[in-house]
């Protein structure tokens, strides 16, 4: 009765320890995909990067106005 006991019990904790494997894995795959998707998202539709330059206060003259720089997605452009 014993040893029918102590392998019904190791059976047990083997299923719960495969189930409890299962559902880490499916839970990881299931972020993962969540992330690669919000990835490809986000790689596909790129947004143009805004940069400023600001001159130097003992160099500008007065009343001079900044250069105006940015990126449209296709190269940087210097306005100056």
């Amino acid at each position: 009765m014993q040893r029918i006991r102590s392998i019904v019990f190791t059976v047990l904790t083997m299923l719960i320890a495969g189930a409890t494997f299962l559902f880490a894995a499916s839970l990881g795959l299931a972020i993962a995909g969540i992330v690669a998707v919000l990835m490809l998202g986000s790689m596909l539709q790129p947004r143009p990067v805004r940069a400023t330059a600001r001159a130097r206060n003992d160099r500008a003259a007065p009343g001079q106005r900044e250069p105006r720089i940015w990126n449209d997605g296709r190269g940087t452009i210097i306005d100056l």
